[in-house]
């Protein structure tokens, strides 16, 4: 029977309750009071991408200092290497998979290669989802969304998903103007000399200002540093600067990277004897389902968006610091998808020029391999950070896997409530993890891409992470890849055949999963044509 969602909400969902939240005298002191949220969200951010997860380059200082005071996760996760499944997995707790909602909207057409059809998806979050601005709108917080969305067109807003405010007006996964004035954004008003990220930023702060005096949710999510990539022109000139000044690294800028699934798979190291080839030296989809993957991160206009974001997140703690609200209010850090490593070849024509390159491939996500649209680490390991203010924090990292279904668990339970009964979600509470007093109630984690990716040659694939082991299977021929991550983080070694029980295990485990949730399953290509 279909849930009357509208009589969920109003009853409070069961969630937090419809009395005034008590939160333990060990979080907040023994006094009503309910805690802000604050999910700060960044558009393809890699794993590498800050100073604080490795980064020599690109200047965080803000998020180091945030991390150094904080819990940093090494081994977070998004559900999807792309961005709707992603945000649709934050604000639900469900994989994509469970609510069909498993590639970026409105998704990528199909073409004559491919031996398999995309699988339909829904074009928005389905309105019989409770999102977790639903859930604290219910009790008493104010709502709102600065930036992106995509996870619907009108009538579908955020409005109708638990939101009171979304600025600016635009629902696509991309800013439709740039980041430079005119950002060509309904409800986002630009000057010349204003800047994207800044302007989304100021308006935050003005909303948060507003909403002092009560308990808030506030999503910011950021187009930043998501393509077209500009950066600030004063940020861009320092890093070309600081660029001039840096020793030549040694290596080739740019590798080879095959599809495994292929008929006939390069492996890693034939691939690096190819780059000398001349039928190898463009950057388009290559001859053997070839592409080039970034090694460095020398892109100055990426330094220079990352830097300003990091400015941005720098604004709102010191908001929060102003407004004497730093000690009420929880706030997450996180990245939807991994860096892109590799060009979006949304067109599998499209060509490269040498000019275009730092447009092209925006940061380099070493040592970990792949990038956005793969099922490789650097496609889905983003940073995760998180203040949980009086929780008696014992661990500053934390190295357990988590995946963004966890967030509407850890959110609720955080503000001392809870998922109720009726309202299934797939991920779980990270505060056992937070506070250092115990493990998580799961065995693995899960990932399922019924799709052929803009970003990189691979086959449509599923993914499964247990424990140190992570599988990867592809839904073209059905190649299988087992790595041990805990030996092996850059997956440079495939070691499915030296231990097939475990891979056996593996591979009925994600079988299972897609089973239990009703995952869709791809279907051959009516238009296929082989040798296009």
């Amino acid at each position: 029977m279909k849930k009357d969602k509208s009589l969920l909400v109003k009853i409070g969902l069961g969630i937090l309750g419809t009395a005034p939240l008590m939160i333990t005298e060990g979080c907040y002191g023994n006094k009503e009071i309910k805690p802000n949220v604050i999910f700060f969200l960044v558009d393809d951010l890699g794993w590498t991408d800050l100073g604080c997860y490795g980064s020599s380059f690109y200047e965080t200082p803000n998020i180091d200092k945030f991390a150094s005071e904080n819990v940093r996760f090494t081994s977070a996760y998004a559900a999807c290497h792309v961005s709707s499944p992603t945000r649709a997995s934050i604000l639900t707790g469900k994989y994509p998979a469970t609510i069909n909602m498993t590639d970026w909207l409105p998704g990528r057409k199909d073409f004559p290669f491919q031996r398999l059809a995309n699988v339909e998806v829904n074009q928005h979050l389905p309105y019989g989802e409770i999102t977790i601005a639903e859930a604290l709108k219910a009790d008493g917080y104010a709502t709102a969304i600065f930036g992106k969305w995509h996870l619907g067109e009108d009538p579908s807003s955020p409005m109708k998903h638990g939101f009171d405010v979304h600025v600016p007006n635009w629902a696509k996964g991309w800013p439709n103007g740039g980041y430079y004035h005119p950002f060509k954004l309904e409800g986002l008003e630009s000057r010349e000399g204003d800047y994207l990220t800044d302007r989304l930023t100021d308006e935050a702060l003005d909303w948060i200002e507003s909403n002092k005096g009560k308990p808030f949710f506030l999503y910011l999510s950021h187009y930043a540093v998501h393509d077209p990539i500009n950066g600030r022109p004063d940020l861009v000139k320092k890093y070309q600067e600081k660029l001039g000044n840096i020793l030549k690294k040694e290596g080739e800028p740019f590798l080879l990277e095959g599809n495994p699934d292929s008929g006939n798979p390069v492996s890693i190291e034939e691939a690096q004897r190819m780059l000398s080839e001349k039928e190898y030296e463009g950057y388009s989809q290559l001859p053997q389902q070839m592409v080039k993957v970034k090694q460095f991160q020398d892109n100055v206009h990426f330094a220079a968006m990352v830097e300003s974001m990091d400015e941005s997140f720098g604004r709102v703690m010191g908001k929060l610091q102003e407004l004497g609200l730093e000690n009420n209010t929880i706030v997450i850090f996180f990245s939807d998808n991994g860096g892109m490593a590799a060009a979006n070849f949304g067109n599998p024509q499209r060509v490269v020029t040498s000019e275009q390159l730092d447009r092209a491939f925006s940061t380099a996500n070493l040592p970990l391999r792949g990038a956005k649209g793969w099922l490789y680490e650097g496609g889905i390991r983003v940073p995760l950070i998180v203040k949980w203010p009086g929780s008696k924090l014992k661990e500053t990292v934390c190295d357990v896997p988590v995946i963004s279904v966890d967030f509407y668990a850890t959110i609720l339970d955080m503000l001392g409530g809870k998922v109720p009964e009726y309202h299934k979600v797939d991920g779980v509470s990270l505060v056992p993890l937070l506070l250092g007093e115990g493990s998580l109630e799961r065995d693995a984690i899960y990932w399922h891409f019924p799709h052929y990716s803009n970003h990189g040659m691979q086959s449509p694939g599923g993914a499964i992470r247990w424990g140190d082991y992570k599988l990867i299977e592809y839904y073209e021929n059905g190649t299988v890849q087992l790595f041990n991550l805990k030996n092996d983080i850059g997956e440079q070694h495939e070691i499915s055949t030296v231990n097939p029980e475990i891979t056996l295990k593996l591979k009925n485990e994600l079988h299972d999963w897609r089973a239990r949730i009703n995952a869709h399953m791809m279907e051959l290509n009516p238009n296929y044509q082989p040798g296009i």
